[in-house]
């Protein structure tokens, strides 16, 4: 199934982009949650039949890590967290019924022990309850773990790398299309100097714009290497646009500019791998920001010049707010405020609680993991949060410019990700896996009969 799937692209694009509008009509029924767990179920059948030969662990994980926006905002899971629970247990999977193992880790095992003792601090106010409040804040952090686990130094192909990418890219194809199905008329949405929930399907703006910051990246990716999503170069600049135009929409500006940085460093360290010229680099990074300019202007008269103030950090009438961060960094504030108070933390889920009443209108859910690693895990959250930022650097530094353009850039959306949209999602703990991959130039042959001589 899996070759069927990436021997005819065009087809399942199709197929997604399909999805995308049945999803409209179908949201939040019960035909669109059995749809989603028979796919689950399949994934599951399949890496267990397959003893993961192809990485279908992989894919499979890619692409509900993807989809979890997705499925989210058209309400077609039982469970809100069931993204999260599908990609541990796919890569859990993976790791135990696949014949050839990945070394393992003492540091990210050690790093799941250390999350589960914040768990001994957790208290939450009458009425709520600890199960939710403990899996709502580490089922993330757990999925990035378990990636960990499974990706750490493992031998991936460039083959398996952009399979995967290309598994990741086909729920946001549904997603734009659900986008543009389930938006109402621009000309009746009332853009102003906030994230718009109109513009985003309904749904939070934060998630569907980190969501297509990874689909322009990985489509920009392809082209950049000169491979074809859906067969046509026309057609793959078309989406790449229009994934573009439809993040501006959603007035949520974290998402896009961490696909943005990361499309930068991964073009850097891979024109550098390609050593292409100056000359060269030049004329493409012009043709590159003619058409961001176009994109741009085009939005911004769209939303009545809202754009430009959104991104200037001014409001509606265009004065200048204090804070341009829609009050991440007064939450950040008062998470190392309790840090220095309770060096211990407070316990997991603790944070929520504590602020609430205490900021005015700010949000006391905290979109910054790591804030909320020091305040709620106090030191053994600072010590978390240096163990997961130097294991990818370790990476970087062995590996030759193609690695480090891909490693760079997994890196990145991983850490700008945690510091906009916590750990909300799966995307964030997978992509940060990826960082930790070995990636090799040859065949699942070549792969399979080295591993094999080797055991």
């Amino acid at each position: 199934m899996v070759k069927y799937i990436l021997n005819n692209r065009l087809l399942f694009i199709g197929i997604h982009i399909l999805l995308g509008y049945a999803s409209t009509l179908l949201r939040g029924s019960n035909s669109l949650k059995l749809l989603w767990l028979l796919i689950i179920g399949f994934f599951i059948f399949s890496i267990f039949f397959k003893k993961n030969r192809n990485e279908e662990a992989f894919l499979f994980a890619a692409y509900l890590s993807a989809a979890e926006v997705f499925i989210r905002m058209s309400k077609g899971m039982i469970l809100y967290e069931t993204g999260k629970y599908s990609v541990i247990l796919f890569l859990l999977l993976g790791i135990f019924v696949g014949k050839f193992k990945q070394k393992f880790s003492v540091s990210l095992a050690f790093y799941l022990l250390l999350l589960l003792l914040g768990i001994v601090f957790t208290r939450v106010p009458e009425g709520e309850y600890i199960r939710k409040a403990i899996a709502f804040n580490l089922s993330g952090p757990f999925v990035l773990g378990i990636a960990g686990l499974y990706f750490y130094k493992r031998s991936i192909t460039k083959e398996d790398l952009m399979n995967a990418l290309f598994f990741m890219i086909l729920p946001l194809f549904s997603m734009v299309s659900y986008l543009y199905f389930k938006t109402p008329d621009l000309k009746e949405i009332i853009f102003g100097g906030s994230a718009n929930f109109a513009a985003s399907g309904g749904f939070g703006p934060n998630q569907v714009a980190t969501a297509i910051g990874l689909g322009i990246f990985i489509i920009a990716v392809f082209i950049l290497m000169k491979e074809r999503i859906t067969g046509s170069l026309l057609l793959d600049v078309f989406f790449l646009l229009y994934f573009f135009y439809r993040g501006l929409l959603t007035f949520s500006r974290g998402g896009l500019i961490t696909g943005v940085l990361a499309l930068i460093c991964f073009s850097l360290f891979y024109t550098l791998y390609k050593k292409i010229s100056l000359a060269s680099f030049i004329t493409y990074g012009g043709i590159v920001v003619v058409f961001t300019i176009g994109i741009w202007l085009f939005t911004s008269n769209i939303t009545g010049g809202m754009l430009d103030n959104r991104y200037t950090g001014k409001n509606a009438s265009g004065v200048q707010k204090k804070d341009i961060s829609s009050g991440r960094v007064a939450i950040f504030s008062e998470q190392v405020k309790s840090f220095t108070e309770n060096p211990l933390g407070i316990g997991v889920g603790n944070g929520k609680y504590k602020r609430q009443g205490a900021i005015g209108n700010v949000t006391a859910a905290s979109h910054n993991e790591v804030g909320r690693l020091i305040e709620e895990h106090g030191i053994i959250g600072f010590i978390i949060l240096l163990l997961l930022l130097l294991l990818p650097l370790a990476n970087f530094w062995y590996g030759n410019n193609y690695q480090r353009a891909f490693i760079s850039a997994f890196y990145i959306f991983w850490f700008l990700t945690i510091n906009h949209s916590a750990m909300r999602i799966a995307f964030p703990g997978f992509i940060y896996g990826l960082s930790l991959i070995n990636i090799i130039p040859v065949s699942y042959t070549h792969l399979r009969a080295h591993e094999t001589g080797r055991n």
